[in-house]
């Protein structure tokens, strides 16, 4: 059997397996503009807190935030448009996913900046694990959430395969 046969075959393994590899797309393209976004806006240290969000002036303040948002906001639109071509093959309008995508966007990153404190207190108060191992698995934990939940989710009801 060669390949073409068997990505035909086993399509949904072969979908998941593509999602994970080019997520790294947008991986890439978080840490570039990170990069960047931190030398432009490394001016702007000026203490920034809105709900969850605290960026004291010491850790970069309002510079860090906007760092962080154009980041993720150019990661998310990045991946948005590899997973609904690349992986899935999507026809879906632009219109619809693009809507069901921002929200599961915000979903996972609010989760991501409060689960890992959670996921971390209790490895290091309830299972006696050091800080480092701690964070370890918090950071193992989000990115297991963000694919169990994100993989079903753009599959089925954000960009569903071409008819």
């Amino acid at each position: 059997m060669g390949f073409g046969e068997w990505t035909r075959k086993n399509e949904g393994l072969w979908q998941f397996i593509l999602f994970n590899l080019l997520s790294n797309i947008s991986t890439a393209t978080r840490f570039a503009c990170t990069w960047v976004g931190t030398a432009v806006f490394a001016c702007l240290t000026t203490e920034f807190h809105f709900l969850i969000f605290n960026y004291p002036s010491s850790g970069g303040g309002l510079g860090a935030f906007v760092t962080f948002l154009v980041a993720e906001v150019a990661a998310q639109v990045v991946n948005f448009f590899v997973q609904m071509r690349l992986v899935f093959r999507s026809d879906a309008d632009f219109a619809q996913s693009g809507p069901k995508y921002a929200v599961l966007a915000v979903l996972i990153v609010v989760v991501n900046l409060v689960l890992p404190g959670y996921v971390q207190d209790f490895c290091v108060n309830s299972l006696g694990l050091s800080s480092g191992l701690a964070a370890t698995v918090a950071s193992v934990v989000n990115t297991l959430l963000a694919v169990v939940v994100s993989f079903p989710l753009l599959k089925f009801w954000i960009a569903p395969a071409a008819r």
